[in-house]
């Protein structure tokens, strides 16, 4: 469970330009989310994995997934006691999957159909 409710959408013009330095050539943040430290962007092309380390959160390393590269993912609702959800993606040639934690302030169903929208191409 995650220790803040402060997990929220972010809005996609913001993080165009905070994460410029990332992005090819007209590539394009359709969607992104900051979870407590952590941001999950969602581009035209690939899925980026922003992960703050340490205690200062100077720290920061990068994952780019290719969309065609997740060869399934889930996503677990929020429950009565656990007011977490997660998204749980699989990547081809690794067994175990990439977990991010969704607090309230994110709806789950939302990251679910915009990560179809790109995997399901």
């Amino acid at each position: 469970m995650a220790l803040f409710g402060n997990a929220h959408t972010v809005d996609p013009a913001n993080a165009q330009q905070e994460y410029a330095r990332l992005l090819g050539p007209d590539e394009r943040v359709y969607a992104a989310f900051l979870l407590i430290r952590d941001t999950v962007l969602f581009t035209d092309r690939r899925l980026i994995l922003v992960d703050k380390q340490g205690i200062t959160g100077k720290k920061v390393e990068y994952h780019s997934i290719p969309y065609r590269s997740i060869t399934h993912f889930s996503v677990e609702t929020a429950g009565t006691f656990d007011l977490d959800a997660e998204l749980k993606i699989w990547i081809s040639g690794s067994q175990v999957p990439v977990q991010k934690t969704f607090t309230k302030g994110v709806d789950i169903y939302e990251v679910q159909a915009i990560l179809t929208q790109f995997v399901a191409r």
